[in-house]
C-alpha cells in the first residue's frame, strides 16, 4: 500500500487534517487567523535557517516558529504597539528574512514552489510517521489543555480567578501550532497552512452544536477536503495543495446552503453559538 505515491499523499493529509481541525477551532474562536498567518511566514525563515546550519528540516522551523510566538507575547507585554502591528511586522520580517537568506545561498538549490505551496505527492514513509507521531502527541496536548484554554477563550479573567492559568495553556497553545506548521509544511505548503486551519473550523462552526463536536467535525471536514482535493488534483493535473484548499473552501461554501442548515436545525445565516 505504501509503494503508492498517491496512497501515500492520502494517508499523511487525512493525517494533518485530523491535527488541525481541533487547533483551528481555537483559531475560530480566538480569531487568530492573522497569527497563523505569521506563523506559518515564519516556516520559511526556518527552512533557510536548516539549510545553512545543515539541521532538521521540521525542527528547525518548529523552533523559529516557537521563537516568533515566544516573541509575540513578549512584544504585546512591552511594546506600545497593538496586536495587528505586531503580527504583520512579524510576518512580513520573517518572510523577507527567509527569502533573503534563501538568495544568499547561492549553493543550495530548493524548489521555493514546493515550499510556498507544499509537496504532498513527495511525502515519505518517514514523513507519514513523523505526522502521525507528531500528531497524536499534539492531540494529547490539546486534550490535557482543553478545560483552561477554552476558558480563557471565554474569559482570561474568569479563567485566571478559577486558578486555571491561561497563560500557560496559552503558551502551550502556541507551541503546539508552531508544531503543526512544521508537520503539515509539507503538505499544503508555508503560504496555505492557514487555509486548513481555518477553512474546516469554520466549515465546522456551521454544522457543530457544541465545542468538542466542532472540534471533532472540523476534523473530518479537514480530512474529506484532503481526499476531494487530491482526486481533483489527479484528474485535472492541478497543484495538489491549493487543490485541496478549493475542495475545503468548496465544502464551506456548501455548509452555508439553506438545506444543511435545515438539516442540522440552523438558520440561514450562519450562526456563532457554537463559538465560546
Amino acid at each position: 500500500m505504501f509503494d503508492d505515491f498517491f496512497t501515500r499523499a492520502l494517508i499523511a493529509g487525512i493525517g494533518v487534517a485530523l491535527v488541525a481541525g481541533p487547533l483551528g477551532c481555537f483559531i475560530v474562536w480566538r480569531r487568530l487567523a492573522y497569527f497563523g498567518d505569521t506563523l506559518s511566514h515564519a516556516a520559511l525563515l526556518g527552512v533557510a535557517l536548516a539549510l545553512l546550519l545543515e539541521i532538521d528540516i521540521p525542527l528547525a522551523v518548529f523552533l523559529v516558529c516557537a521563537g516568533v510566538a515566544v516573541a509575540l507575547m513578549l512584544l504585546q507585554r512591552y511594546a506600545a504597539l497593538s496586536s495587528d502591528s505586531l503580527l504583520g511586522l512579524l510576518a512580513h520580517s520573517a518572510l523577507a528574512l527567509g527569502l533573503v537568506c534563501l538568495a544568499f545561498m547561492t549553493w543550495v538549490r530548493i524548489d521555493l514552489m514546493g515550499l510556498l505551496f507544499g509537496d504532498i505527492l513527495a511525502v515519505s514513509k518517514t514523513d507519514i510517521a513523523i505526522i502521525y507521531g507528531g500528531g497524536a502527541i499534539v492531540l494529547a496536548v490539546l486534550v490535557a489543555i482543553w478545560r483552561p484554554l477554552f476558558a480563557a477563550t471565554v474569559s482570561s479573567e474568569l479563567a485566571e480567578a478559577e486558578g486555571l492559568r491561561p497563560a500557560r495553556a496559552n503558551l502551550v497553545f502556541m507551541l503546539l501550532m508552531a508544531s503543526v506548521i512544521a508537520i503539515a509544511m509539507k503538505i499544503v505548503g508555508v503560504l496555505l497552512i492557514t487555509a486548513l486551519l481555518i477553512i474546516p473550523a469554520a466549515t465546522a462552526r456551521r454544522l457543530a452544536g457544541g465545542p468538542e463536536q466542532m472540534a471533532v467535525i472540523a476534523a473530518l471536514v479537514g480530512a474529506g477536503a484532503v481526499i476531494a482535493g487530491l482526486y481533483g488534483s489527479l484528474g485535472w493535473d492541478t497543484p495538489s495543495g491549493p487543490t485541496i484548499v478549493v475542495a475545503a473552501l468548496a465544502l464551506f461554501l456548501i455548509s452555508l446552503s439553506p438545506l444543511v442548515g435545515w438539516l442540522v436545525g440552523r438558520p440561514a445565516a450562519p450562526s456563532s453559538r457554537s463559538e465560546p
